[in-house]
């Protein structure tokens, strides 16, 4: 992936939320800021401007002069923490925003003679913070309107991208998607919990609030506990799934997260043909009661 710096501008006065703390607010069981900030966890500098609260991962905290200053003040205060070649920036309200997305902007904004990218929504509308910045015309385009305008406070961003050659990211209709109501947060609350998408948001807030950073086929640890449930009883799934992790965690240690994810797929595969072995004898056992042979 290119090399970037991240900058998540966290602040603003969420007045359609009552004044809530808009990126402490959770979506399953994760506060929207870390959802934001697991997205672009290969950053090499991530910054967050806005009021200091807890965080899964470290990041550099800034604030916008003035505080309140609006989102070009804001971007400005994180440019100045950064100082890679591209730079990423994401509102903290984006509880579906993927790292494909990320992957995405940044590889049009490095290509040809383009400033930077940015998603468009469902609707066509340009979204500047869901985007990727060239930081060399960021920084100029900045510099340029706090000259003219004597400070960036209360400006729009549609004033820095207007001035930028910025390619369009059409991402899906969930990308873009972010918190700005009750209504919002409560819709964000129930998608995650849809039959299709249910397991992998929690798999990954699980991941998460661990600290792990391994991709296993999931599909694979759901047919071993239903083959250890089938074959052996009920509370032989959740234990053999347990003893899978244990083993490819002890087979794996100090390895790579690739070689861990081979680990749990061994593991899980010896455990898997251990259960049918023992729904076999079960079978053969009830055929013999019933035929009366051994």
């Amino acid at each position: 992936m290119t090399a970037y710096d991240a900058i998540v501008l966290a602040g603003g006065a969420a007045r359609r939320l009552g004044g809530a703390d808009k990126p402490g607010l959770r979506v399953g069981g994760r506060s929207l800021l870390d959802r934001v900030l697991a997205v672009c966890v290969g950053a090499g500098t991530t910054v967050v401007v806005g009021g200091r609260r807890p965080t899964q991962r470290p990041v550099v905290w800034t604030r916008e002069v003035p505080q309140g200053g609006g989102p070009l003040a804001a971007l400005d205060a994180g440019v100045r923490q950064t100082d890679g070649e591209m730079v990423l920036v994401l509102s903290a309200d984006l509880p579906f925003l993927a790292e494909e997305t990320v992957r995405t902007l940044l590889a049009a904004a490095g290509t040809g003679a383009w400033e930077g990218a940015m998603c468009t929504d469902p609707e066509g509308r340009d979204q500047p913070l869901v985007a990727a910045y060239r930081a060399e015309p960021l920084r100029r385009e900045l510099a340029l309107l706090a000259t003219e305008h004597g400070s960036l406070a209360g400006l729009p961003l549609r004033l820095l991208t207007a001035e930028m050659e910025m390619a369009r990211v059409e991402a899906g209709p969930h990308a873009s998607f972010d918190c700005d109501t009750w209504e919002d947060l409560a819709a964000a609350r129930a998608r995650i919990r849809e039959h299709g998408t249910v397991l992998d948001e929690w798999i990954t807030a699980v991941k998460n609030e661990l600290g792990i950073e391994l991709d296993v086929d999931t599909d694979v640890l759901l047919d071993l506990a239903r083959d250890a449930a089938h074959g052996v009883a009920r509370p032989a799934a959740p234990l053999t799934t347990f003893l899978v992790g244990f083993a490819a965690a002890t087979a794996s240690k100090g390895k790579s997260p690739e070689a861990a994810a081979e680990a749990v797929a061994e593991a899980a595969d010896k455990a898997a043909a251990l259960a049918l072995r023992w729904a076999e004898e079960a079978e053969e056992t009830e055929v013999g009661r019933e035929t009366g042979t051994p």
